[in-house]
């Protein structure tokens, strides 16, 4: 007798899970999914954010060193075309016209934010020395706005600020 209860105990333990306990994980996963989905919605939406400034810091830094490695004005100019801005590197010929810079592709501002673009000519221009030839103080920034970010009541600005040394700064700030 002993043997058999000793038996049944081993079998019982070995069996695994019962559909109950599996289902009260499943039920906790997912309530924690759901209460964590929009930080991560919103983390993923500043990060998208934060990116597309970044990258107009980025392309005017680049640049900035094309034209000091080449020895010729380069700019990046803004075009906006069906609401939308784009942004390409472009340099100077020797007869004073601009064409774009070879292997330099036609970026675009995503359409979920709203940019303001506040440079003259709606470009900055960088001499072979990688200073700002075009610079003009109330004219120097180029600025990102989340709408969503706006409503969560968080940092819903980006600014890209160039200045006539050519330094490019980049910048978080919240709309009033």
């Amino acid at each position: 007798m002993r043997q058999s209860s000793v038996r049944r105990g081993r079998s019982r333990s070995g069996r695994g899970f019962t559909f109950i306990e599996i289902m009260v994980v499943v039920s906790l996963i997912g309530l924690t999914a759901l209460a964590i989905y929009p930080s991560i919605n919103n983390i993923m939406r500043t990060r998208t954010f934060d990116n597309a400034a970044k990258d107009i810091l980025t392309t005017m830094q680049q640049t900035k060193h094309l034209a000091v490695r080449a020895k010729i004005s380069h700019r990046i100019r803004f075009l906006q075309r069906e609401n939308i801005w784009r942004y390409v590197v472009e340099h100077e010929t020797a007869d004073g016209n601009w064409v774009r810079v070879p292997g330099q592709i036609e970026k675009t501002v995503p359409p979920e934010f709203a940019a303001t673009v506040s440079l003259p000519a709606q470009s900055v221009t960088f001499s072979a020395l990688g200073y700002v030839t075009d610079f003009t103080v109330n004219q120097n920034t180029v600025t990102l706005q989340s709408e969503r970010l706006t409503g969560a009541l968080q940092d819903d600005l980006r600014v890209v600020s160039v200045y006539a040394g050519g330094l490019v700064r980049y910048a978080r700030d919240r709309s009033f």
